[in-house]
């Protein structure tokens, strides 16, 4: 193996230990000698692969970051491409709609997708890895709302680009409301969806 090919596993090790304990405590709480002992990893090759415990955490908020939204385009890209139909796609994005919002899972998922962006406001390494990477995702979602457009599913008259983000503001923009004393009901926040989405619809 070479040298590259053997690293990789004890990059992922540490990844993925510094990333579960960042699921479950704040990250002033992450010891490297812990995450050390708990992977088997070097303490020496954990600061030759990161440079440091700060390098370390922003790799592993980057990979959730990364892991969350593809999961989601990827969830979209299904829906896409099993649809034949325009009813089809209907049915199935206010289906896909109604889970996004309503779910427990979904709520956790915002939260942990604010919360990585939040740390990325102070600190210029980790806002411009997930910035690629948004930006990333954000080309891909563009490319399968391209595709609804050339099916005439979706309305030309607004741009594949702006359908996207408005796409993700939807799955992520009820986050400052999951805060609140008095968050929307579930009800009226999905038909509220089901009507903006009616509007990017293409209608005969």
């Amino acid at each position: 193996m070479t040298k590259q090919n053997r690293s990789a596993p004890v990059i992922q090790a540490v990844l993925d230990a510094v990333g579960e304990r960042l699921m479950k405590a704040d990250e002033s709480l992450i010891r490297i000698p812990e995450i050390c002992e708990s992977t088997g990893v070097n303490y020496g090759s954990v600061y030759h692969h990161f440079g440091s415990r700060e390098g370390v955490i922003d790799a592993a908020y980057h990979q959730m970051f990364t892991k969350l939204a593809e999961e989601d385009i990827a969830t979209l890209h299904r829906v896409s491409e099993a649809s034949q139909t325009l009813d089809e796609y209907l049915v199935a994005m206010q289906a896909l709609i109604g889970t996004f919002a309503s779910s427990e899972e979904r709520r956790a998922r915002r939260a942990l997708r604010a919360r990585i962006v939040a740390a990325s406001m102070m600190r210029p390494d980790l806002r411009k890895l997930i910035g690629e990477t948004q930006s990333r995702l954000t080309v891909e979602l563009q490319g399968i709302v391209e595709n609804g457009q050339r099916r005439e599913w979706l309305n030309r008259d607004i741009s594949a680009h702006s359908i996207a983000v408005l796409i993700q503001v939807l799955l992520v923009g009820r986050t400052l409301d999951d805060v609140s004393t008095t968050p929307i009901d579930n009800a009226e926040w999905e038909a509220t969806m089901a009507t903006l989405l009616g509007v990017i619809v293409a209608h005969p």
